[in-house]
């Protein structure tokens, strides 16, 4: 079984953490039923926000009997100290529990520092004093908001999208936490679906001691996956390589990664499914995007406006607009 500790924090788990965004689709019996089989079987750390509608509900509800065997991680998307407080104990009640033992900033576009006049840093600073949160940390897309948060000694975390698709920028990020002693929580591990051996992406993120990966789940076969990697974890061998190279060729570059950032679409585009539609369908079996319902979110992108809502939100400076007509026509000549 492979540990990791989370910089200068308590927190030290194995390599798998419950990254339960995805929880939000399912009931909240099916919820239940996933976070007790992945307690049981050894996962500890569970990732959640307030942004994730009733994620935190659901993990109070199942996990509520073994918190204190359980590391919780929430995150909050406040600008105003006001908000930070309803946020907080609004994710205390939900997850039924009287702490955080990690509380980050989600995904700020600056970072938030003492005296900066937005009274954030000094709400977290208060929080951990009183014990309702043990340390602090911050998500973000940003490359240049990730560094000033790592260099700025405030964080005991960061959590940002690293996988074997990742380019050498955030491979420094890795770096450049380790050197200062900060925990990183690689979120995307899958990058956001394209990556589809998950035994090649935990066996890339291995590599790195620092680490700690957060598989997004919904489904049981999904779990059962990652929960066989803890006793048996996959070597990075030359099978497994193989599989990232080509990976890396086929994938490598811009490339939507599905975050989200860019809704709401004012048209209703399904932009992190559509922006990405060349990729995934020569990733996945036909019928799963060629079906009228995916014909009927690719036709939709004939309504763009050009708001460029989706392009001035892209954490990634990516043109979406101008992706997302080149996926419509890639679309149809695919189907036709």
């Amino acid at each position: 079984m492979e540990y990791v500790t989370l910089g200068t924090t308590d927190i030290t788990v194995n390599k798998n953490g419950f990254g339960a965004l995805p929880i939000q689709r399912i009931s909240k019996e099916e919820a239940a039923r996933l976070l007790k089989r992945a307690y049981e079987k050894g996962i500890r750390f569970f990732d959640t926000a307030r942004f994730y509608t009733d994620s935190e509900e659901k993990i109070g509800y199942a996990l509520k009997d073994v918190r204190e065997h359980i590391y919780i991680a929430s995150k909050t998307m406040c600008t105003k100290t006001e908000d930070f407080w309803n946020h907080l104990h609004t994710s205390l009640k939900e997850l039924q529990t009287d702490y955080l033992d990690l509380y980050q900033f989600h995904n700020p576009a600056v970072c938030p520092k003492p005296n900066d006049g937005s009274g954030l840093y000094e709400a977290m600073l208060e929080a951990k004093e009183k014990g309702l949160i043990h340390h602090i940390g911050i998500t973000n897309h940003r490359l240049a908001v990730a560094k000033e948060a790592i260099e700025s000694g405030l964080y005991e975390t960061l959590q940002f999208p690293f996988s074997y698709l990742s380019t050498n920028k955030e491979l420094e990020l890795v770096k450049l936490c380790k050197e200062h002693n900060m925990g990183f929580i690689a979120m995307k591990a899958l990058s956001g679906g394209l990556i589809t051996n998950s035994a090649a992406a935990y066996a890339y993120l291995a590599q790195f001691d620092n680490v700690l990966p957060i598989w997004g789940v919904q489904k049981e076969s999904e779990l059962e996956e990652f929960l066989s990697y803890i006793d048996t974890p996959p070597i990075l061998d030359e099978e497994l390589t193989a599989i990232i190279v080509k990976d890396q060729s086929e994938l490598g570059g811009d490339f939507c990664r599905g975050c989200g950032y860019c809704l709401p679409c004012p048209k209703g585009i399904d932009i992190p499914t559509c922006a990405r539609m060349s990729l995934l369908i020569r990733r996945a079996p036909l019928s799963v995007y060629l079906n009228d319902e995916h014909q009927g979110k690719m036709a939709k992108i004939k309504e763009c406006i050009h708001c460029d809502h989706c392009k001035k939100h892209c954490p990634y400076g990516l043109n979406t607009p101008s992706l997302l007509i080149a996926n419509l026509t890639d679309y149809e000549t695919f189907i036709n």
